[in-house]
Formats: C-alpha cells, structure tokens, sequence
C-alpha cells in the first residue's frame, strides 16, 4: 500500500518469531485494523527552545518494539497492524503539516485507525486535522501532557490551539496538567474555549463526540520517561499512563491516537541485554501495545 510522503520501513526484517513486531505488515494493509505512521521531526521543538531529539523517535520506537512484546499475549490476540514507514520533514514546518495531513488521510480513508509515532507535538495539528476533515465535523480532544500546548506562536507547543482555530476540535480534556509548568494566559485561554483539566477518569464515561487521544510522553515521571523532549519531576506513573492508554483504545469513538516527543539522546538504557534499547522507548512500546489491547476489546 503506497502512503503519500512516506518512506517504507524495513525494521521488521530483524523481529524476532513470535514477537509483536513479527506480526506487524509493511507491505501490505490487507487484513490490519490499525496502521502506525512515524513522524521523525522535531522542527516545532526546536522552535520552542526545547531538548532536540525527537527526530530520532520513530526509529528508537520500531527498535524496542523489535525487542519487545509477544504477539499472542495471555491477555489475548492483538489487532493486526500495517506500518506505512515515516513521513519526513519538508522545506517549512507548514510543509511537514501538510505532508502528515495527506499520509494521514490515505490510512483512514483506507479503514485503518492511525497511530501516530513522533516527533514533536505539533504533529498532532495536521494529524487529527486529516480525521476532522473526512468526519466533516470538529472532534473532542483528550489529552495526556503536562502542558496545554495552546500556544499562538509557531512551535511544538501549538496543537491544541491551532486545532481549536482551524475548526477541527471543539472541545479540549486534557490529563496529567503540571501547573507549575502552565502560564495564567494559557489556562485562561484553554478554559475560555470549553477546555476541562482532568476532568474525568479512565473508567469514567467519556465524552461524547468522535474522539483523538494524544499522549505526550512528558506526562509520565522523569523516572519512569527520562526520553522525552521536556522532563517532568512530578508526573504519571507507567502503570497509570497504561491504563489510560488501555481504555483509549477499547473506546469504539476514538478515531486516532498518537504518542509524541520520545527523545532517544535523553534516554536512558536499560540494565539488561538489550543494549541500547531505552527504558521510555520500552515504555512507549508498552503504550502502544496497551491501546492494541484496548482496541481487541471494542465492540461493534
């Protein structure tokens, strides 16, 4: 299957039999429910001042997924997954935006649910922009971070208020908020256009309305994710992000998930024999395979 912008990905070849990564198609689409799509960009963070690295996500993410999970799990069967390899950067941050809107669009418009791997959190913007516009409707947001990224300027700290903007969301829920690391300006802004800071929990009702879910790593404490682009000294446990992740994907209206700003050079190995393989690259992975088991779960 021919994604726009995309390049292929030939990681697989090294997975092991029997692992979750041996399962995953990156050929062919035939037969998968979700499709994974790597955005090694990170323009927007550099932007705004933030730790460089991210660009190098993707590829650290399909490295602990080779070493990681078995497919047929105790916990069941997971869906089957296509990855359409990685969406590079173009001449202008705009340009990137664009390129991620039409490979997103070419996946959906396929029957696949995207999952988006990255990168800054800017990507978010034209990744759930390709989902509003086939909806032909604004979307409600829900989101882990431990920033509101509504910010005006032009930057890795933007989504959420360009999504708003442009007509793609309506409503904004966001989880795991450091108010420490939140200015007034934005929190007024974020409340004065329907916004809410955790304002349910994962076994609570969602809301109502076609959903994305987006999972910024820097949510999770700094000892459990040292690898991302913005450390937090006081955030989630592991345990609590997968369970989020887990009910994300068992929610039949969430029509696109992603997890950002994994940044591998801030990224700790860890102490066993896969050498190389960082302990958030590991986490990001269990992410990942926690919103699979969730999706297995939906029902009609």
């Amino acid at each position: 299957m021919n994604i726009p912008h995309a390049t292929p990905t030939i990681a697989y070849r090294a997975a092991k039999p029997g692992s979750l990564a041996a399962t995953i198609e990156a050929e062919s689409s035939e037969g998968c429910r979700v499709a994974l799509l790597g955005v090694p960009d990170d323009t927007g963070v550099r932007l705004n001042a933030g730790r460089p690295g991210a660009v190098e996500g993707p590829i650290a993410f399909r490295e602990a997924m080779i070493r990681g999970y078995a497919a047929d799990c105790a916990g069941g069967p997971l869906p089957r997954v296509f990855d359409a390899g990685d969406v590079h950067r173009a001449g202008s941050l705009a340009d990137t935006h664009e390129r991620v809107t039409e490979a997103t669009a070419a996946l959906a418009g396929a029957g696949l649910l995207p999952v988006m791997i990255g990168g800054g959190h800017d990507l978010t913007f034209p990744f759930v922009r390709a989902i509003a516009q086939q909806l032909d409707e604004p979307m409600v947001g829900v989101y882990f971070d431990a920033h509101l990224d509504v910010r005006t300027e032009e930057g890795s700290g933007m989504p959420f208020h360009r999504l708003i903007e442009g007509g793609f969301a309506r409503e904004l829920h966001v989880h795991g908020l450091d108010r420490f690391a939140t200015s007034a300006e934005h929190l007024r802004w974020f409340n004065a256009h329907g916004g809410r800071a955790d304002p349910f929990g994962p076994d609570d009702q969602w809301p109502d309305g076609e959903l994305f879910v987006s999972f910024d790593l820097d949510v999770i404490d700094q000892a459990h994710a040292p690898g991302v682009s913005a450390p937090n000294p006081c955030g989630w446990s592991s345990g609590l992000a997968c369970r989020w992740a887990r009910t994300a994907g068992r929610c039949p209206r969430v029509r696109c998930f992603d997890i950002m700003e994994l940044c591998p050079p801030h990224d700790e190995p860890q102490n066993d024999p896969d050498n190389g393989v960082g302990r958030t690259a590991r986490l990001a992975v269990r992410i990942f395979a926690e919103f699979l088991a969730g999706v297995a779960e939906r029902r009609p």
